[in-house]
C-alpha cells in the first residue's frame, strides 16, 4: 500500500515538473497575441497575463513595456454596401508587422450598423519589408462579395494600410499565389501603390 502511494506522489511530482517545464514556452506566445485593439474587455486579459507568471517578470516584462499606441482610421461600409465609412480605433501592438496585423484585424470588426468587408477573410501572414507590405490571405467562400463589394474591400484596404507613412506598397496574396482578381470582379495590381 505505502509503495503504490509513494508511486502515485512520484506521478504527480514528475507531471507537474514537466507542466512547469513547458509554461516559459507558452508566455512568449501568448506575448505575441497581446497586440490588440483598445477594448476594456479585449485589454482585461492582456493585464492578467503578465501578472500570473511573476516568477518569470524578467521574460514578459520587456515585451510589455515595448507595447505601443497609435490611433489609426478604419473603413467599413454601410447595409447597402455602397460607400466607406471610416472609424478611428485605437491600436496597441509591439512591432512594425504587429501594428499591421493589429490594423488589419481592426478592419475586420465592424461598429454596429457597419459591415466589414474583410470579417471572414483568413490572415494567413503579413509580413513588412523596404516599404512593401505582403499580405497572404484565404478566401471562403461565404468571404467572396459581388464586384461593388470587392472593389470596396480593395478600397478599404488601401486607405488602412497606406495611411502608415513608410507603406508604399501592398503586394496582396491568396494562399501564396498572385491571382488577377481578388473575387473574380475587380483586377488586383501586383503589388498594390499609393
Amino acid at each position: 500500500m505505502k509503495k503504490l502511494w509513494l508511486s502515485g506522489l512520484l506521478a504527480i511530482l514528475i507531471i507537474a515538473s514537466v507542466g512547469c517545464g513547458q509554461k516559459p514556452e507558452a508566455s512568449p506566445q501568448g506575448n505575441d497575441s497581446s497586440s490588440s485593439i483598445q477594448d476594456p474587455v479585449a485589454a482585461a486579459p492582456d493585464t492578467n497575463g503578465g501578472g500570473d507568471n511573476e516568477g518569470q517578470s524578467g521574460i514578459t516584462d520587456p515585451a510589455t513595456s515595448e507595447e505601443l499606441k497609435a490611433d489609426i482610421t478604419v473603413y467599413f461600409t454601410d447595409e447597402d454596401i455602397m460607400d466607406l465609412k471610416q472609424v478611428q480605433r485605437e491600436i496597441t501592438y509591439t512591432d512594425a508587422n504587429d501594428k499591421y496585423e493589429t490594423a488589419f484585424k481592426a478592419l475586420q470588426m465592424a461598429d454596429e450598423g457597419l459591415i466589414s468587408l474583410w470579417d471572414k477573410v483568413e490572415l494567413n501572414t503579413l509580413d513588412f519589408s523596404k516599404g512593401q507590405l505582403v499580405i497572404d490571405i484565404t478566401i471562403p467562400p461565404e468571404a467572396r462579395l459581388g464586384a461593388g463589394g470587392e472593389s470596396l474591400a480593395i478600397e478599404a484596404l488601401k486607405k488602412t494600410m497606406f495611411q502608415f507613412d513608410e507603406v508604399d506598397s501592398i503586394e496582396v496574396t491568396v494562399d501564396g499565389k498572385q491571382l488577377e482578381s481578388l473575387m473574380g470582379h475587380v483586377d488586383l495590381e501586383h503589388p498594390i501603390t499609393r
